[in-house]
């Protein structure tokens, strides 16, 4: 009996061991796992640009656009005018849903703006200026999830935030002194713009893309391939 009893002990700390090192490999992997995921891989860097340049063709097209559609927006009620501005907000959002790194968010909106600028726009510096801003009001939202969500949910928020982020640039920059009613319905329909355009369209653009297999390489094509 006593050497059966031994063999048993054995095999239970054979057992235990093997079973600890499993979890450490597993721990070990999962810790690996995170610091990929979070660190920027030269590819990242290559789309993040190409998307940002194209984003920023977009803006540039849409601030010729503006004025002429401005105008009556803004007769139907002082401050609406900001339901205008989702097409300036997208591209941080976008990046970001796309690279799924941190920095994304502000990396994707500020070089958007500079090839904007660069093209030529009627704001001139105050575009870089809103491109910073804009791309932090995502790049927070996407922080505070610890850049571990990137569902519909999360794109809704960051566009918010990054609506938000413009609405309060923009009432200190371009309108100072506004009226409260001026400052809410402006703040209002920019946050609604940026949830609209930049949250659902980029969220609907990177599934659309997903499923073409252009994205194979991020984890957003690979959601919607069924691998892992």
């Amino acid at each position: 009996m006593p050497a059966q009893g031994g063999h048993l002990t054995s095999r239970a700390l054979v057992s235990s061991r093997e079973g600890a090192r499993s979890v450490h490999a597993t721990i070990s992997s999962v810790t690996a796992s995170s610091k990929r995921v979070l660190r920027w891989r030269v590819v990242d860097i290559v789309v993040a640009s190409v998307v940002a340049v194209a984003s920023g063709v977009v803006f540039w097209v849409w601030g010729q656009a503006y004025n002429p559609i401005s105008g009556p927006v803004t007769a139907v009620l002082p401050g609406f005018q900001g339901i205008l501005n989702g097409p300036w907000l997208f591209a941080g959002v976008l990046t970001a849903l796309v690279v799924r790194k941190p920095g994304a968010a502000l990396y994707g909106e500020v070089v958007a703006a500079v090839v904007s600028m660069l093209i030529g726009t009627q704001w001139g510096f105050a575009t870089l200026l809103s491109g910073v801003v804009q791309g932090l009001g995502a790049e927070i939202v996407f922080a505070l999830f610890l850049y571990a969500r990137w569902n519909l949910g999360t794109a809704l928020l960051a566009g918010a935030g990054t609506g938000l982020a413009e609405s309060i640039l923009d009432l200190l920059y371009s309108y100072p002194g506004a009226k409260p009613e001026f400052a809410i319905v402006y703040t209002i329909t920019t946050m609604v713009s940026g949830v609209i355009v930049a949250g659902l369209g980029s969220w609907l653009l990177v599934k659309a893309l997903a499923r073409t297999g252009a994205l194979s390489r991020f984890a957003a094509g690979r959601e919607a391939t069924g691998r892992v």
